[in-house]
């Protein structure tokens, strides 16, 4: 008869008499508990780093597998010279055919029955939390930081900075899922061996549809009425003159409940479909658009000096990427990046110059992030010793406010080992260096009849200041002595 201990004793020899299942046990024991109690401290969110993540599911959890599997290797197809006792094909067909060897066969069904739902218990539990962390922001933007840190950094300062990442980029479904995990296995490759592309290219193509995915929060129809925008600006000046433009934004709607679509957001309302020709992968250089009416007429608006540049264009109907086409990893320019920093006081405005010693700086061309920062403060330090001795012995940390500020914002949008310098990424939210809205509102994009897209400023919005200090229409809207 066989024994519980027999069974014990003879699991165990077996695994000894097989090198492979050997390597296994002792992996499985070395990893066994540190997994486990790296688990619970990453579920408990006690240690919270990517890298801690990584090491727990993408190195312990799989090396753990693999354990498990040589173990069960060794003891059945890589035995050792030996026989294995109960192990062997025929003493377990005796085991399991025998009438009086039920209880041998119970205690052994209990045996690996245990041990196996241990074993998928870990197993779940990893591959539960470890997908969820490959889902997570820090693994989608702290784990390779060289190349995502643009990314990230841009994301942190974003309006959807509380959206994770997986939101935007993956969509619902296994077959998003499957699509997602492959191309991060092709990404994970590029990183490793250094074949990413720098800049990392803006994904237009690879990206789900853009309606299915802001709609999921964001509903054009029930958009409507106008929004106030202030947008703050400093003078190159010794004083860094304040002044402030004020903007009534038509943001519109697309149709809220029987009104008519009206303002920004008439584009996207389900009556107009609007579609475009592109000749270019960047989507600037438009050579046709075309508006499909509610009556069931259609207006086609060409541009001559596109259509005759050879390309014949690729056609896509507009939806909320094409104006918004970086709603979350947003590259300010070297004026908007220091006039946000003055308007928010990381840069003391009571410098003399500072925004124009600042924007001279920031613009310097840097091989590193590194050097950038440590040019910036040794030459604002010396500029102001040598120009403004006395305010800097009385105003030190006022100095080392400044010098944090410039170096923020430098370091929040330009990032020179991925190549990304000032202005690399086209931002079409509004119509800067003729592009965004003026890519179609140009007034060169006609119909056969003479009509043309509409470059009026009242259009979109109405300007209430431009420029000023101190605009009088704020002190109406907000009331005098606020």
């Amino acid at each position: 008869m066989v024994n519980f201990t027999e069974i014990i004793k003879t699991f165990i020899k077996s695994v000894a008499r097989s090198r492979v299942s050997l390597m296994g046990a002792v992996l499985a024991t070395i990893t066994f508990p540190i997994l486990l109690v790296a688990a619970v401290l990453d579920i408990m969110r006690i240690v919270e780093n990517p890298y801690f993540g990584f090491i727990i599911y993408m190195v312990l959890g799989p090396l753990f597998t693999v354990s498990l599997l040589l173990v069960f290797l060794g003891i059945f197809f890589f035995k050792g010279k030996e026989e294995v006792g109960i192990f062997t094909y025929d003493s377990l067909k005796e085991l399991f055919t025998a009438p009086n060897r039920f209880a041998q066969v119970r205690k052994i069904v209990f045996l690996i029955t245990g041990l196996t739902l241990l074993n998928l218990f870990i197993l779940g539990l990893i591959s539960y939390t470890g997908y969820h962390y490959t889902e997570s922001i820090g693994f989608c933007g702290q784990l390779c930081h060289t190349v995502m840190a643009p990314e990230y950094t841009t994301y942190k300062n974003s309006p959807h900075s509380r959206v994770r990442c997986v939101e935007c980029h993956i969509g619902q479904g296994a077959q998003w899922f499957v699509k997602s995990k492959i191309s991060g296995i092709r990404q994970i490759f590029a990183v490793a061996f250094k074949t990413y592309s720098r800049p990392i290219q803006t994904p237009v193509h690879g990206l789900r549809p853009a309606r299915e995915t802001c709609e999921e929060c964001h509903r054009p129809e029930l958009f409507h009425g106008d929004k106030l925008y202030i947008k703050d600006k400093f003078m190159p000046d010794e004083k860094n003159t304040h002044l402030q433009t004020v903007l009534l934004l038509k943001v519109g709607s697309g149709g809220y409940r029987g009104s008519n679509a009206n303002g920004i957001h008439w584009h996207v309302a389900p009556e107009n479909s609007i579609t475009y020709t592109h000749t270019d992968t960047a989507r600037e250089k438009i050579s046709e658009v075309s508006l499909s009416k509610p009556d069931g007429t259609r207006v086609i608006f060409t541009k001559e000096a596109e259509t005759t540049s050879g390309s014949s264009g690729k056609v896509r109907t507009m939806d909320c990427i094409d104006c918004h086409n970086r709603p979350t990893h947003i590259y300010l320019s070297p004026d908007e990046a220091l006039d946000l920093k003055l308007a928010h006081g990381d840069i003391p405005v009571s410098l003399p110059y500072i925004k124009k010693i600042a924007l001279e700086l920031i613009t310097k061309p840097y091989a590193s992030q590194e050097e950038a920062r440590n040019s910036i403060a040794t030459e604002i330090r010396a500029r102001y010793r040598r120009d403004y001795p006395l305010l800097v012995n009385n105003n030190m940390p006022l100095l080392g406010q400044a010098i944090s500020g410039i170096q923020a914002a430098y370091t929040e949008n330009v990032f020179p080992e991925m190549k990304i310098e000032w202005n690399t990424y086209r931002n079409f939210l509004g119509h800067k260096n003729d592009s965004g809205c003026f890519r179609c509102h140009d007034e060169s994009h006609s119909t056969k009849a003479g009509e043309t897209i509409s470059m009026d400023c009242d259009t979109c919005h109405i300007i209430l200041a431009e420029n000023e200090k101190a605009p009088k229409v704020l002190e109406t809207l907000r009331g005098r002595g606020l």
